[in-house]
């Protein structure tokens, strides 16, 4: 019975993917004027992220030990991180503060599946998504011809756990913040905007140097340090820890964990108050 469950899910999660995928695809398609311009705006809003880290190793020939060539590979592979997060929790999935301070987790709550199912799927879209995957997957393969990196099916299951790793622990930490906005929904509605700009403005900078205490910092109170710099020294052979490739999946195993039992506890905390968006005081009548 447990195994006819699990295949019961499996069968809905994959026709809800199919679903969105569908309505995603025929949005994008409208026409190759509105495509092209999606997809250029969404190019350039990745890039206005980490250009300012090339042009800094590029004007001093590197940042610390990391080479020019080096940089632009930890670049592409923060750009895909954050792609790989726009194509599978878009709609403000990655954004849960706005859902739960504009009363929209009632919507969720109400529809006739798991909550953790509507989670892993409402915001599914992989072609309007897929423009900072494509660019970082670009500037990767750049960087790696011109290091002349051997790539082979090791590495590239070593890159994807680390992408995946990299997104949980970017998603974790937006649950764990948007589970203030159970408390304060005014007040906290946009708090995942500036987490989400907070994590975008420190994980293009590799942290060689800056010393134990804030190295610490941005790998656990805000954990920039695993989006990119930490997998990057993995994938390129820098972190002479033979164990290395197992710190980032473990952290994301952390973080998702606390992110599970904090918003668990918000969820129990709405169960009793509820939202007020539909009562006569609430803040957006």
């Amino acid at each position: 019975m447990a195994a006819d469950g699990r295949v019961s899910r499996l069968r809905r999660m994959l026709a809800l993917w199919g679903l969105y995928a569908r309505m995603d695809v025929l949005w994008i398609a409208r026409g190759l004027k509105a495509s092209a311009t999606f997809y250029f705006g969404d190019l350039l809003l990745g890039l206005s992220g980490v250009t300012w880290s090339f042009l800094l190793a590029q004007r001093f020939g590197g940042i610390g030990e990391w080479s020019p060539h080096q940089i632009v590979f930890m670049l592409g592979l923060a750009l895909v991180v954050r792609g790989s997060l726009e194509i599978g929790f878009s709609l403000n999935v990655a954004f849960p503060s706005r859902r739960i301070g504009r009363g929209q987790l009632d919507h969720m709550l109400l529809m006739p599946q798991p909550l953790w199912m509507t989670i892993a799927t409402d915001g599914f879209c992989p072609a309007s998504g897929s423009g900072q995957l494509l660019a970082g997957s670009a500037v990767m393969a750049w960087a790696l011809r011109a290091l002349g990196l051997p790539i082979g099916a090791g590495w590239l299951a070593l890159l994807v756990l680390h992408v995946a790793s990299a997104a949980v622990i970017m998603l974790s930490f937006a649950y764990l913040w948007a589970s203030l906005a159970f408390v304060a929904p005014r007040a906290a509605e946009e708090i995942n905007s500036s987490t989400m700009r907070m994590l975008e403005q420190l994980k293009p900078f590799p942290l060689d140097g800056v010393g134990f205490g804030l190295t610490l910092g941005l790998m656990s109170v805000v954990p920039a340090g695993f989006l990119a710099w930490l997998p990057s020294r993995v994938l390129l052979g820098l972190e002479p820890s033979p164990s290395a490739w197992l710190w980032t999946p473990l952290a994301a195993l952390g973080f998702a964990a606390l992110a599970t039992g904090v918003f668990r506890a918000g969820l129990g905390r709405y169960a009793r108050t509820g939202s007020t968006r539909y009562l006569s005081h609430g803040f957006r009548r």
